[in-house]
């Protein structure tokens, strides 16, 4: 498998470099704890609100740390959770006196390190509280995590958080909006061929040509299934009813959907996709409100994507809607 890399243990840190280079004005990279942060962080006319999780899931979540999202992230090495000591020094480094918010996805690894790191960060007198996102339809466990997954969906976590902390929203407010959107979103993903990490060198698992795993985790956990390959429509269909049945979507709903690329697919396929989603989930008569495509959590060069919805009201659409500005930038 041919990548751009030079020592694979070099990886994690030369990214995170060339994205501060990338963003002088507006991002800090802070080297010895994978941390990027906010160049006017911290600030106490709001709350602090870091995420963390592995690496390879870009542009989740260094690259979406800016007004209106994140204050900072401290990634792991790919697909690792990060050091309870990267967690502990960026809650100490950026916390407000309106308190720290954790955004964890829901790994066993990830909350560990973070439920560790709160610990330490809370007996020094520092405000600190957890939002878990497990918006994962695809299984109840696996072995990298305790209860459903955190994929896709923690987007839309983020981004209604953040515009609320970038209001002046106290903390137990952020809490309140966080619980509120995870508990109305849900995910589902497929992968055409496996992610390859860049200290493996070799595809993370074996995908047979002819075949798809239904419902893949972002690090190449299985699914529910192995299913034979399909039209787009067959395969988006399966997925769209698996997010919509278990959001028990209804007629009178207004929803946000979402398309998002695992890595490794054009977004040609993902216009195509989003068509066939949109059709599929508004044939009940639900009303698609807000539309997202593009690459928002991927798994390396994982070929495939997933599809998350959201049931929204005036207040996630507002949040939705408001003003945020990160790294990535189509212009």
């Amino acid at each position: 498998m041919k990548k751009f890399v030079n020592d694979p243990k070099d990886f994690v840190a030369e990214m995170l470099q060339g994205l501060a280079l990338a963003n002088p004005d507006t991002l800090v990279y802070v080297p010895e704890y994978n941390l990027i942060h906010r160049s006017d962080a911290p600030s106490d006319e709001r709350v602090t609100i870091i995420q963390g999780s592995g690496s390879g899931h870009e542009p989740a979540h260094v690259m979406t740390v800016g007004p209106g999202m994140l204050t900072a992230a401290c990634p792991g090495d790919v697909f690792a959770a990060p050091p309870v000591d990267y967690v502990y020094e960026t809650i100490k480094r950026l916390a407000s006196s309106k308190g720290v918010l954790l955004i964890v996805n829901n790994y066993t690894g990830d909350r560990m390190a973070f439920e560790m790191a709160q610990e330490m960060a809370s007996a020094e007198g520092i405000d600190v509280r957890t939002l878990f996102v497990d918006d994962d339809v695809a299984v109840q466990d696996s072995l990298y995590t305790v209860g459903r997954r955190g994929v896709a969906g923690n987007f839309f976590v983020m981004k209604a958080v953040g515009a609320a902390a970038e209001a002046g929203a106290d903390l137990d407010e952020l809490v309140r909006i966080g619980e509120k959107v995870n508990a109305a979103t849900r995910t589902m993903g497929l992968a055409l061929t496996a992610c390859t990490p860049p200290s493996k060198g070799t595809p993370l698992f074996d995908l047979e040509p002819d075949k798809v795993e239904f419902g893949v985790g972002i690090h190449g956990e299985p699914g529910r299934m192995r299913v034979e390959l399909a039209s787009a429509d067959q395969m988006v269909n399966d997925l769209v009813e698996a997010v919509a049945t278990d959001l028990q979507v209804t007629g009178a709903d207004r929803l946000a959907l979402m398309i998002n690329g695992l890595g490794g697919t054009p977004i040609s396929e993902l216009y195509l996709a989003y068509g066939i989603a949109h059709r599929a989930i508004t044939a009940g008569g639900a009303q698609v409100t807000r539309s997202y495509v593009g690459e928002y959590c991927t798994s390396l060069d994982m070929a495939g994507l997933s599809v998350t919805a959201v049931r929204v009201d005036e207040e996630i659409e507002q949040l939705l809607a408001a003003p945020a500005e990160i790294a990535v930038r189509v212009f």
